[in-house]
């Protein structure tokens, strides 16, 4: 039996009005806080889809180089910094 990899789109959503630019860095994108650009609205809220496969991703926004966390976001994790980054669980 062959199973397939199945990957679940999450679209990440931060409001920050009066940012030039927003990035996603996490552990899916080796940290890299220029792979992954957000949108902004009209509205001030920047916003990016992204597919995962199963399991535990850590991650942060980068807003105009400042590393932020989720604020909805309720599962932190102790980064080696003594900071928390937001944790996603994706489950198929």
């Amino acid at each position: 039996m062959v199973l397939e990899n199945k990957k679940k789109r999450v679209t990440f959503k931060i409001e920050a009005p009066l940012a030039q630019q927003v990035f996603l860095a996490g552990s899916f994108n080796d940290w890299d806080p220029s792979r992954h650009p957000l949108k902004c609205s009209k509205t001030g809220v920047w916003q990016k889809a992204v597919y995962f496969m199963p399991g535990t991703h850590e991650y942060k926004f980068v807003v105009d180089g400042v590393w932020v966390e989720d604020d909805t976001c309720e599962t932190k994790v102790l980064n080696q910094f003594g900071e928390y980054n937001s944790a996603i669980h994706i489950f198929i």
